[in-house]
C-alpha cells in the first residue's frame, strides 16, 4: 500500500461526523474499512479533537488539553536531575508520548526492591469486565504484587524520583507494582486506561479519576525477550536494568496509540515495577 495523506477534504469529513456525534473508534473503523491504515486513521481522528475543527461554538476551556505528567526535556535536555539522581534521555517520541530514561535505579536497588517483592507474589489480574474489582486473565500470566505508596526506603525514593521528572505529584500515583515474568511468560497488548464501558470502572474512578501515564522500570535484564512494545506505531523498547519507559495518554481513547504489551521472555526472566498515574490524588 502506498503512501497515505490526509487531505482538506478528509479533514474536513472527519469533522463533520465528529459533528454530528460519531465517536472516534466508530470513525477510524468506518476510516479502515474504507481501505485507510489504521495508524493514519487514529492520527487523523485525534489530530481532528485536539485541533477542534468539530468544536465551533463550544466553550474553548473544555478543549484545552488536559494537563499531563511530562518531563521537562524541550529544550534538548540529555539528561534531568529527579530528587536525588542525575537521570538520562534516552529516547523521545511524540505521539505516542514515549519516553526511555537511564540510569533510574542502580543495581542495588533494583535488588532491594526485588526482594522485598518477592515472598509476596501472586498471579497477576486484570480489572473484571463485567463486574467490580480485578480477575485472572489469559491474556497476563505473570505474578506481581503491590507495594503501599510511600512502603520502605527505595520504594519512596523511587516514587520521589518519579514525582520529579515528571513534575506529577507523589499522591497522584498507584501504589507501586512489582511484576516477575518467566520464560513464555508475557502480558498482550492493551490500554492502561480504564475502559468506560467496564462495569468496574465507575467505582474506579472515584479514587483519583482515570490514569493518564504509565512508568515502568526495569529491574533486570532479561537474556532475551520481554520488551515493552507499542503495536501502533513498531517500537520495541528493550527491557535493560535500571531503565525505564514511560507514556501517556490524554484521554481513554485509541487515538492516544498508547496500546502497549510486554512480549514473551524467551530466555532468562524479567522483573519490573510499574508507577500508574491519575489525574486526582488516588485513595
Amino acid at each position: 500500500m502506498g503512501t497515505q495523506y490526509v487531505t482538506p477534504d478528509l479533514r474536513r469529513w472527519i469533522a463533520d461526523q465528529l459533528k454530528a456525534g460519531v465517536s472516534a473508534p466508530d470513525l477510524v473503523q468506518s476510516m479502515t474499512g474504507a481501505g485507510w491504515q489504521q495508524k493514519i486513521a487514529l492520527q487523523a481522528v485525534a489530530q481532528a479533537k485536539l485541533d477542534g475543527w468539530f468544536g465551533k461554538g463550544k466553550d474553548k476551556a473544555a478543549d484545552k488539553p488536559p494537563r499531563l505528567p511530562e518531563p521537562k526535556i524541550a529544550d534538548g535536555h540529555t539528561w534531568l536531575q529527579a530528587h536525588d539522581r542525575r537521570i538520562s534521555v534516552v529516547m523521545a517520541m511524540e505521539h505516542p508520548r514515549v519516553v526511555v530514561f537511564g540510569n533510574v535505579l542502580d543495581p542495588d536497588e533494583c535488588q532491594a526492591i526485588i526482594d522485598a517483592a518477592r515472598p509476596r507474589m501472586a498471579r497477576s489480574e486484570t480489572v473484571a469486565e463485567a463486574s467490580d474489582g480485578s480477575e485472572v486473565n489469559a491474556a497476563r500470566t505473570s505474578r506481581g504484587m503491590f507495594f503501599e505508596r510511600g512502603q520502605g526506603e527505595v520504594v519512596a525514593r523511587l516514587e520521589k524520583r518519579i514525582a520529579a521528572l515528571l513534575d506529577w505529584p507523589i499522591e497522584n500515583g498507584e501504589g507501586l507494582q512489582v511484576l516477575h515474568y518467566q520464560p513464555g511468560a508475557e502480558y498482550q497488548p492493551h490500554y492502561d486506561y480504564f475502559d468506560e464501558k467496564h462495569a468496574s470502572t465507575a467505582g474506579i474512578l472515584k479514587r483519583g479519576g482515570q490514569r493518564v501515564g504509565t512508568f515502568i522500570v526495569y529491574l533486570n535484564t532479561p537474556t532475551r525477550g520481554g520488551a515493552t512494545t507499542f503495536p501502533d506505531v513498531k517500537l520495541a523498547v528493550k527491557p535493560v536494568q535500571g531503565q525505564a519507559v514511560f507514556f501517556s495518554y490524554d484521554k481513554p481513547d485509541p487515538s492516544t496509540l498508547s496500546l502497549h504489551g510486554g512480549a514473551p521472555v524467551l530466555e532468562g526472566e524479567k522483573w519490573v515495577c510499574t508507577k500508574w498515574l491519575r489525574q486526582g490524588r488516588f485513595e
